[in-house]
């Protein structure tokens, strides 16, 4: 494992291989830097032969992301990963009289180029030996378990010439490299607890079964009592065609699924706008290990809101999963409120009034949809009217409707309340039969 200075060992490595050979083989006074490329000449100018080595990119490595190192986190222990690193590098050669009249840089960087050949694989002596010696303690990426290996990158014209623009410099001829693997140790400690001895009066060890049925409570569908009962009659191809897309306060609803049997059964409604949870406690005679029948509550509106609920049955000390139920708001009234003058830019502003069942909350986005054949309405009825702002719980909404003239219009309302639409089916007649009919149009009295 590695500190935080293995980036830097790594680069001290390979400029020390590079400067090794360059000084034993005789190709005289060769320069090797790691300065970014349009600082790589600021000293030598043209007079020197250089070669540089910039580390230009690094990226996460992800085979070795997530995992722990061997030996150093037992069974039981959790630890943090490693920083698992693989550097890029930029090989540049430079030479003395911009290789004239010997293409001198293609002799640099090809001796560069054996040199990350022959070394290929970094050794723990080569990394020891290219350290200070005096600060080689500091260092401990010779002790890495993995060992560090260069391999050449291939990268194309269009990739060079971003890069060399990026450098805003001029291009030099150039090879690129991946160096692989750095891992960086993480300074967080792990957590070592102690190992358990036996298992508690109460752990009965692991418990097998012959089925795929999960051992645990789990919900498989909400249904509607009503709904249900009317498919009973249908034949089976018109059984889908008879479906309630949301739910109102007061229907009766049906859970499916499995363990749902025990002395204390609680259906928890999850809405991101309410404070606290809405929780429905469910008798015994409701409920058997594969249904929970109960009604949404009516008494208390208050407690609700139109919107997308998670629906959880918790049984004894144990919680299902989560289905999603939507609840829609209820249209119990629109009529005309007034006409407002108060803005130059709207004169003669209708008011239309609603109220709804239950009432929506202040950060609810709130919008109306008036279908509609009337002439006068045509363009309202084909865009949401946005209500005005509530700043409290409120069962009554205000939507402008602009200069609307005086006259009786028949509108079909869809009140929509965070992506939630009132019902404009009607699944209140008795017998519940297709094809099913809209709820009648509403009579808006404009004056």
């Amino acid at each position: 494992m590695s500190n935080s200075l293995a980036i830097a060992a790594v680069t001290t490595t390979l400029r020390y291989l590079l400067q090794q050979r360059f000084d034993s083989n005789g190709s005289g006074s060769v320069t090797v830097t790691t300065k970014p490329p349009d600082k790589a000449r600021d000293n030598n100018g043209n007079a020197n032969n250089q070669v540089n080595l910039f580390l230009y990119q690094t990226k996460e490595n992800a085979a070795w992301r997530n995992m722990d190192i061997p030996n150093q986190v037992k069974p039981g222990e959790t630890g943090l990963p490693p920083l698992a690193l693989n550097l890029y590098y930029m090989l540049t050669a430079y030479a003395q009289n911009d290789d004239f009249p010997e293409p001198t840089s293609h002799n640099l960087l090809g001796e560069a180029m054996s040199v990350f050949h022959d070394y290929s694989v970094l050794k723990p002596e080569d990394i020891k030996n290219a350290l200070p010696a005096a600060d080689v303690n500091k260092y401990d990426l010779y002790n890495q378990i993995e060992r560090v290996k260069i391999t050449p990158q291939s990268l194309s014209l269009d990739e060079l010439s971003k890069m060399w623009t990026t450098f805003q410099t001029q291009y030099r001829i150039s090879t690129a490299y991946e160096v692989s693997l750095v891992l960086i140790e993480s300074t967080r400690l792990p957590k070592t607890p102690l190992p358990v001895l036996s298992r508690s009066s109460g752990d009965t060890g692991v418990t097998t079964q012959p089925n795929i049925t999960p051992p645990y409570p789990t919900l498989l569908t909400v249904n509607f009592t009503a709904i249900e009962q009317a498919r009973e009659d249908l034949p089976a191809y018109q059984k889908k065609l008879l479906q309630k897309p949301a739910a109102n306060l007061g229907d009766e609803l049906t859970l499916t699924g499995y363990n749902l049997e025990g002395n204390n059964v609680e259906i928890v409604f999850n809405n991101p706008q309410l404070t606290a949870p809405n929780i429905i406690t469910i008798p015994a005679t409701a409920r058997t290990p594969t249904e929970i029948q109960f009604t949404i509550d009516t008494t208390q509106p208050d407690k609700w809101c139109p919107g997308l609920y998670t629906v959880i049955a918790n049984i004894e000390d144990r919680s299902s999963n989560g289905l999603p139920l939507p609840i829609a708001p209820t249209i119990e009234n629109l009529a005309f409120d007034s006409r407002d003058n108060s803005d130059p830019n709207k004169p003669n502003n209708v008011i239309v009034q609603v109220t709804c069942n239950p009432p929506v909350l202040p950060a609810q986005r709130v919008s109306l949809i008036l279908s509609t054949q009337e002439t006068a309405l045509v363009e309202i009825g084909n865009r949401e009217l946005i209500a005005r702002n509530h700043p409290t719980q409120t069962n009554t909404l205000e939507f402008e409707l602009g200069d609307i003239p005086a006259g009786t219009y028949q509108v079909r309302p869809r009140l929509r309340v965070d992506g939630v639409d009132s019902l404009v089916i009607n699944y209140n007649v008795t017998p519940l039969v297709l094809p099913l009919t809209f709820i009648p149009e509403i009579a808006l009295v404009i004056s």
